[in-house]
């Protein structure tokens, strides 16, 4: 087990250290912009303003992270692991339609993934700024900074397919001094101005959203204190629930000090506007400013790392769910859990150079930051009633009231970040394609399933025994492998058999068939194994969500059990076979191509044109499924879903010589 899960279950100081590492990268780094956005978003600067906006962030992080996901959403863990896929898994037995707000939530969340790494490291290089002799130099959205940022950002993709083993042991220690470092600079201004402790009551933040001439549409600035919460529970099988609970209590303590420090400042300039400076970087000594900056850096990376992470695990749940295509997926180190997609990567990569292309400032960004996440929490809310509903059973009217202050909070949020739209229409473009993916894959597989046609597998025991004795006929191979969608062992795809028999005849010694089950549980590996006859054998996988199906080195390891265990009859058939002989198999792959003869619906005609257009894109069922090519015979299935029917042929005259 990984130094990672050594301290799952139980609160030590390692564990805590991993979960300030990893958790919180996004909402820590939220002080950069967040009062500063809310300062200018505001106008003018008074009392009324700075307590509004520090009550606001304080109930926000109250209400919306600490009992949302701190206490609520964390206990809703499949086997440990968190995240909105982890989620639908425990709940999708109680309704089909739950598919949607898991599809929305991911999509949303892998759209973050695309402004969170711009935005926290341009906010730490704009730093830069402010000291003495570079404020000619590093001016917001001039060339040099956003030549900084993009070579950080680029850095930071091309090192993903190293893993972070490396530097991962250094994210926790580095963010443990980013978060004492928000506390004591908060600190030394709530020293000058501890009346700013005022502005905890929420009567102040109520006061700014009911009387301030943009009242309730600041909550779009406010929302960005909290912006990685969602983040915080997809991350939740990294460090475990406890780990993350206890850690929050530190970091929520130095999130709120340091932003009572940046209002305490804000107060002291006693300034109707912020002039262009950053609070977070104005409380800074001037001694400290190039180590803090050096910090917030480094902060930022680790914050969009955690970010990449995430994606790359969200998008091979999406994969084991059938809700993506099947991607190349690779294993950069030995801990579990830590895997690297080059597609997403890429994709995060050019997406995250646009961002800063276009907007240039992080000003610009966190005007555009926001909508996205709301939706993702708004989805998890709904899949959230049925987990505590149907799940754990809590009585209907505790759900409500639970779910209608979230509801609430987020719906209000969702209406001040909707404005936002017209700036992020570019953010827009890439939720609808990653959630249209989603939609097509799943319903796509829906309807070629529906039409898979099985077939009584027993009535065809002795024929296959038969070929399998036939030494009149070649032999393909000694053993012929299918993978097969059918659940009940007695049944097998009318295809399979097809196969077998058309053209010349497969003779193989065994026929082995292989069902692949996925659990709700992440990291299942178990197999049983059924001897149908002397010569068919079919394997059941149960394996988990998060576990990638490795099928040929799978089936090794299934050979060797059976072997140690003298349970493969075929040693009694063929005795002198050594085992470097059961090497000699091949396994047939079917590939489906969408045949003319269909006449669809227009939905399922979209549905299935888009599905083979992006299948042509995706991995082939043997890289994904870790087959060689070498040992694989791929085979072009037409598909017929919808045949067309009506077609009248009138004979008009006929010829006879």
């Amino acid at each position: 087990m990984d130094s990672h899960h050594h301290h799952f279950k139980r609160v030590t100081s390692a564990g805590l250290l991993i979960a300030l590492g990893i958790i919180y990268g996004d909402i820590g780094t939220s002080p950069l912009y967040t009062f500063q956005t809310i300062m200018n978003d505001g106008g003018f600067i008074d009392e009324h303003l700075v307590f509004g906006a520090i009550s606001c962030i304080f109930w926000t992080l109250t209400l919306q992270t600490t009992f949302k996901y701190v206490i609520i959403t964390l206990n809703a863990d499949n086997k440990g692991e968190g995240g909105v896929f982890s989620l639908y898994a425990l709940v999708r037995r109680f309704g089909p339609k739950l598919v949607f707000p898991a599809i929305i939530g991911a999509g949303t969340l892998l759209a973050d993934g695309i402004i969170t790494p711009p935005i926290t490291v341009t906010s730490a290089i704009e730093g830069l700024s402010m000291m003495k002799g570079m404020e000619h130099l590093i001016i917001p959205g001039n060339s040099l900074v956003v030549e900084i940022v993009l070579v950080i950002i680029l850095l930071l993709f091309i090192f993903q397919r190293f893993g972070t083993k490396v530097v991962g042991a250094a994210f926790g220690p580095i963010m443990f001094l980013w978060f004492l470092m928000l506390g004591v600079l908060g600190i030394s201004q709530i020293i000058q101005y501890p009346h700013i402790f005022h502005a905890l009551n929420p009567k102040y933040g109520l006061a700014l959203l009911t009387e301030h001439p943009r009242g309730f549409w600041l909550l779009g600035a406010v929302f960005l204190c909290t912006t990685g919460a969602e983040a915080l529970y997809s991350d939740l099988g990294h460090c475990g629930k406890k780990n993350i609970q206890v850690s929050w209590i530190f970091v929520k303590t130095t999130l709120i000090l340091n932003y009572l420090g940046q209002g305490a400042w804000t107060l002291l300039q006693n300034k109707s506007s912020l002039g262009g400076a950053n609070p977070f970087f104005a409380i800074v000594p001037h001694w400290f400013l190039l180590p803090s900056i050096l910090i917030a850096t480094s902060a930022s990376i680790i914050a969009s790392q955690a970010l990449i992470s995430g994606s790359f695990t969200l998008i091979s749940e999406a994969i084991s769910l059938n809700f993506w295509p099947k991607v190349t997926v690779k294993f950069p180190t030995n801990i579990r859990g830590q895997i690297y997609i080059p597609s997403i990567n890429w994709i995060l990569c050019t997406g995250c150079f646009l961002v800063v292309l276009y907007f240039r400032t992080s000003e610009s960004m966190t005007a555009a930051y926001g909508f996205s996440i709301t939706i993702a929490m708004l989805m998890t809310t709904i899949l959230m009633f049925y987990f505590l509903r149907y799940v754990k059973h809590y009585p209907l009217w505790i759900v409500s009231i639970i779910m209608l202050l979230f509801i609430a909070v987020e719906s209000s949020f969702f209406v001040a970040n909707a404005v936002k739209i017209v700036k992020r229409l570019f953010f827009l473009v890439f939720e609808i394609g990653l959630i249209s993916t989603m939609y097509i894959w799943f319903n796509a597989r829906k309807i070629t399933n529906r039409f898979l046609s099985f077939i009584n597998l027993d009535k065809h025991l002795e024929e296959l025994t038969a070929l399998s004795h036939n030494e009149a006929l070649p032999k393909v191979t000694s053993h012929l492998i299918y993978l097969t969608k059918a659940d009940n062992s007695h049944q097998i795809e009318k295809r399979v058999l097809t196969s077998i028999y058309q053209h010349c005849s497969k003779r193989a010694d065994i026929y082995w068939l292989i069902h692949i089950e996925r659990t709700d549980e992440p990291f299942t590996m178990e197999y049983g194994v059924e001897e149908m006859s002397e010569n068919v054998i079919r394997i059941d996988f149960m394996l988990g969500f998060r576990v990638q199906p490795r099928i040929g080195l799978m089936f090794r390891n299934v050979i060797k059990d059976m072997l140690h265990n003298e349970e493969l009859d075929i040693l009694k058939r063929f005795p002198a076979m050594a085992f470097e002989e059961l090497n000699n198999y091949k396994f047939v792959i079917f590939d489906n191509v969408l045949s003319y003869d269909n006449e669809f619906s227009v939905r399922e005609g979209f549905i299935l044109n888009s599905y083979f257009a992006i299948n042509k894109l995706a991995t082939s069922d043997s890289k994904a499924f870790g087959l060689d090519s070498s040992q694989t015979l791929v085979e072009k299935i037409p598909l017929v879903v919808a045949p067309k029917s009506g077609v009248h042929l009138k004979q008009s005259f006929y010829k006879k010589k």
